[in-house]
């Protein structure tokens, strides 16, 4: 069956998986096992037959296959010298029996191969025991960068980092490692230390390696700033790189990430679709733009991306919370089901449970929200988790809570007007608490004088306060510097609750020319309109009552775009 064993690998490797698992059920079922040499034909068979169903993601299966030849292995008499085992393959098959040399199973392949069926089966605990049996000096780079993964599961952050930074030392272009080990704290000098220790592939003259190393210096300054949520500076050093690296997707993708957290929408808007222009088929962060989209109320675009995603690759978390974004305006509840599957594809895609955690706002479970803002945070700290979490426990009537929340915010982020406002917006719930909201709005507005969601929030407790002329006059001095369909919005309602209601008819129409899709805008106008004609808005319609259900609750998706 030698032969037979030759094309199964070959067929392993060509990736036909389904070809090579059903010759590798020839091949287990038949390999003797009486003597030394059939013991290891088995072994070979096995992995390869776990290989295979690992190719065909039938992970417990290959999970199996892999232990059983771990099992025979250990049956095999070890006769072989360190000169033989160091000719064992990669892939952790055994030479053919035939050969002069019977080399034992490479064991510290197979236990990788153990620790990834675990892994791919969120059995992370199971996965890191594997690989703890790995011996250090014997680990590979994509062993270490697993094992860093593991452990950063598994809250050691430690050991995590010592993996990581030894993944960097084997290669200082493994980004994942850069990010992780940013997000853990390492400092830009830390960084330099180890990029000096990487070797110099290829005999690369010095020059270009210093030029390498200065512009991962870069990068890695900008994932340390981000890391410590320091976003205009990480920002800034992104918007250098782009001159030196025109057209790059992943910075221009990592600029408009950025600046959906920090609020800066419509600079975000427009990044995503550069990168979608340079390359369609992206999927990173695709889920971030629909959210954005969404928040536009910009269906005809959010639709056209769904679509396009779907096309692509419909299994990826990324199209689930796209989904959900399209679906929120119609049925909120199909819109979670959404969020949900995305994070069963990946428990780990923090845009999963920012977007299930406002779900569950929008539905009025704070309770769950809350639960589902801490679980992004467990993963990664920032803006909009802190966000969430405050504004559900208000909901909550948790109003120490949302203060604790808000000031941690506050203190992790010093130089961020957003968490001064995010303050400020528990302050403001209670009439006693409004000359403290004030003056961190204010403090938001000095930090940041284009923060217009601090403007937003100041004109508000101006009107709460009976200062409208004060809101009025605020809003205005704005809009003379940000035509801003939401500055609009804002006066509109304000001079419709003093009853001026053709100033507010006019700032209605200038925020529907801005954005024609805002839903707000549009709303606001029905209200207005009412309002003119002499009817109460608020009174209810005389079907409303008699009202049908939405037939096309449960239509398809299909027949949704």
């Amino acid at each position: 069956m030698e032969a037979a064993r030759e094309s199964m690998a070959a067929l392993v490797d060509a990736g036909l998986y389904d070809c090579a698992q059903t010759l590798g059920c020839f091949l287990v079922s038949s390999s003797p096992a009486s003597s030394e040499a059939g013991m290891s034909m088995k072994v070979e068979s096995l992995v390869l037959h776990g290989d295979a169903l690992h190719g065909e993601k039938e992970f417990r299966r290959a999970l199996s296959a892999y232990k059983q030849a771990m099992q025979y292995s250990k049956n095999i008499p070890r006769q072989a010298t360190s000169n033989t085992r160091s000719s064992v393959t990669a892939t952790g098959r055994s030479p053919s029996p035939n050969s002069s040399s019977l080399a034992p199973l490479n064991e510290n392949e197979v236990k990788f191969k153990i620790a990834l069926c675990y892994s791919a089966l969120r059995e992370h605990r199971e996965a890191l025991q594997e690989m703890e049996g790995i011996p250090s000096k014997a680990r590979t780079l994509k062993m270490n960068l697993m094992l860093g993964k593991l452990y950063r599961i598994s809250r050691n952050n430690r050991a995590a980092a010592v993996c990581y930074k030894e993944c960097l030392r084997q290669c200082p272009y493994v980004f994942e490692a850069i990010t992780a080990l940013a997000e853990m704290g390492l400092s830009s000098k830390e960084f330099s230390l180890i990029f000096s220790q990487a070797p110099n592939r290829g005999g690369k003259a010095p020059g270009d390696s210093l030029d390498a190393q200065r512009w991962w210096n870069r990068y890695v300054e900008a994932q340390c700033c981000i890391a410590s949520h320091d976003y205009k500076g990480g920002l800034d050093i992104y918007l250098d790189l782009m001159q030196r690296f025109l057209n790059n997707v992943h910075i221009l993708l990592e600029i408009a990430k950025v600046e959906a957290i920090i609020g800066r929408n419509d600079e975000a808007i427009m990044n995503f679709e550069k990168a979608r222009l340079i390359d369609p088929n992206i999927m990173t962060y695709m889920d971030e733009y629909a959210i954005l989209l969404k928040s536009k109320s910009d269906y005809t675009k959010l639709n056209k991306l769904v679509h396009d995603m779907l096309h692509i690759d419909p299994a990826r978390p990324e199209t689930c919370l796209a989904l959900a974004a399209l679906w929120e305006r119609k049925d909120e509840r199909k819109a979670l089901t959404y969020a949900e599957k995305s994070l069963r594809v990946d428990d780990r895609h923090i845009t999963g449970y920012i977007m299930k955690g406002n779900l569950h706002l929008l539905l009025n479970r704070p309770d769950l929200a809350v639960t589902d803002f801490r679980g992004a945070q467990e993963l990664r700290a920032d803006l909009r988790s802190y966000q969430g979490l405050v504004r559900a426990y208000l909901a909550l009537s948790k109003c120490k809570d949302a203060l604790f929340t808000a000031r941690e915010a506050m203190k992790v982020m010093h130089q961020s007007a957003k968490a001064l406002k995010l303050v400020g917006d528990v302050h403001a719930i209670s009439s006693s608490g409004r000359e403290k909201a004030r003056k961190f709005y204010e403090s938001a507005i000095r930090l940041e004088p284009g923060f217009l969601g601090a403007a937003l929030a100041l004109a508000d407790l101006h009107v709460a306060e009976g200062r409208n002329k004060d809101a009025v006059l605020l809003l205005e001095r704005y809009l003379r510097q940000w035509a801003d369909d939401s500055l609009h919005i804002k006066l509109a309602q304000v001079f419709a609750a003093t009853n001026m209601l053709s100033d507010a008819l006019s700032h209605y129409q200038s925020a529907l020319r801005i954005n024609p899709h805002n839903e707000a805008a549009k709303k606001g106008l029905e209200r207005l309109e009412k309002q003119m004609k002499g009817v109460d808005p608020d009174a209810p319609e005389e079907d409303e009552e008699n009202e049908a259900d939405d037939v096309d609750g449960d239509q398809d998706d299909a027949e949704l775009l």
